[in-house]
């Protein structure tokens, strides 16, 4: 069973605007194969509109129609194409057995890239967006204010092109960064990082009530739905999940009834590969009225049903806080500044989610946030290791701080207040 190499992936580009594409995937299949592709999706600033994929453990096909999501973000389809192709396992000379043997792919080296610039609201989000079109990852960020002015910004990144070895592309990212900030930019250099980043690997010194705040938190019944949108909408409604085991005589059936959001399905793809739950078919059908119905025919490893009681309840928890919470937000007033935090779960191969970075910062340069200070660190917990993004504000202007919360791109209906003024999670 077989296709050429390069049908593995397939575009069919939207005829209008507001018309979906859609990606057909046809190859063999790998274990985390849908949580992968969905990451490289809600990378490239697209949204899952709608799904339908089937595997037979050896062979899947998966249809997925999506529409821009960040309009701002440039959207290269034969570059997306390329990157869901390597992700798939080769199709060319395709042996089932040796498929089953677990390669440990090599980790990305990571680079520094350390620029002087000119203090300017919302530069650092023109450089996060430079990076996002030029396929880099942001793995750690340092950003720090000179008295004169000026900002030192030290980012650590990986190249998804894996081509920062070569001068022309660390001589092209430095061109379109210099072209983006113009004058603002003083100096720009890409090298291998010395160590500076070896002391970034270690975990926050997040104070102990803060980061009780974002890493106990329990998900509450009453809080399966977010209460801004169940204003919206007039009614009041849960996320739900159903495990029904006499659909099928070999699958467990999952059905999901969830808020329509920016990166469902890779939440649910990413806690599916996490939990090391196989989903044989699935099928996600459009919104209606802000909900999204999921329906799922998951395995164990072993290709048995869930049957044990406490396993279902575990996955459907661990399912919902994924579903309701993927991201913590912290707003934390400090006297003359604001600081802004927000945790999301890395997954267990060690990547963070895709375009949070990009995400605050567009949201703070909307409002006209100053940015004193920024990072990117890591916390690990008993339960996981977070991404922490902690930001430093200027907090002058006359707003509520809760108010920055709403200018989250795709999370305004998300938030949740715990602490007035204080305190708040959002999606």
């Amino acid at each position: 069973m077989g296709i050429p190499c390069d049908d593995i992936v397939v575009i069919k580009p939207g005829k209008a605007p507001d018309e979906p594409s859609v990606l057909t995937v046809n190859c063999p299949d790998k274990a985390g194969l849908g949580c992968d592709l969905c990451r490289i999706i809600l990378q490239f600033g697209l949204s899952i509109t709608k799904g339908d994929f089937s595997t037979d453990g050896r062979w899947c096909y998966i249809v997925l129609w999506v529409v821009p999501h960040h309009e701002s973000l440039k959207v290269d389809w034969e570059r997306l194409k390329d990157r869901l192709s390597s992700a798939c396992p080769s199709s060319c000379f395709f042996s089932f057995y040796l498929n089953q043997i677990s390669n440990v792919p090599t980790p990305s080296p990571v680079y520094l890239l350390k620029f002087w610039c000119h203090d300017q609201r919302g530069s650092l989000h023109d450089v996060t967006k430079v990076l996002c079109e030029l396929e880099i990852l942001i793995q750690r960020v340092k950003v720090m204010p000179t008295p004169d002015g000026r900002v030192l910004d030290l980012f650590f990144i990986t190249d998804c092109l894996e081509l920062l070895h070569t001068k022309q592309r660390r001589d092209d990212i430095c061109e379109h960064l210099m072209a983006a900030l113009g004058e603002y930019c003083i100096t720009c250099e890409l090298k291998l990082p010395g160590p500076e980043y070896e002391s970034l690997q270690g975990n926050s010194s997040l104070p102990p009530a803060i980061a009780d705040e974002l890493f106990s938190y329990q998900l509450k019944d009453e809080e399966a739905y977010p209460k801004a949108l169940t204003r919206n909408m007039g009614t009041v409604n849960k996320t739900s999940i159903t495990v029904d085991n006499s659909l099928s005589p070999v699958h467990t059936v999952l059905q999901i009834q969830c808020v329509d959001r920016n990166g469902l399905f890779y939440d649910i793809m990413r806690t599916s590969k996490d939990c090391n739950i196989q989903i044989a078919y699935g099928r996600f059908s459009s919104p209606v009225k802000g909900f999204r119905n999921l329906d799922l025919f998951i395995q164990q490893t072993n290709g048995k049903k869930l049957v044990d009681p406490e396993v279902q309840v575990a996955l459907c928890n661990h399912l919902k806080e994924e579903m309701v919470h993927p991201l913590r937000v912290i707003v934390a007033n400090r006297g003359p500044e604001t600081e802004l935090l927000v945790a999301n779960p890395v997954e267990l191969s060690g990547k963070g989610r895709p375009l949070v970075f990009y995400n605050v910062t567009l949201a703070l340069k909307q409002l006209g946030v100053s940015i004193f200070a920024a990072e990117i660190v890591r916390n690990s917990t008993s339960v996981c290791q977070w991404e922490i993004y902690r930001f430093l504000l200027d907090d002058s202007r006359e707003f509520p701080l809760d108010h920055i919360l709403e200018f989250f791109p795709s999370c305004k209906c998300a938030v949740q207040q715990l602490r007035p003024n204080s305190y708040s999670y959002l999606h």
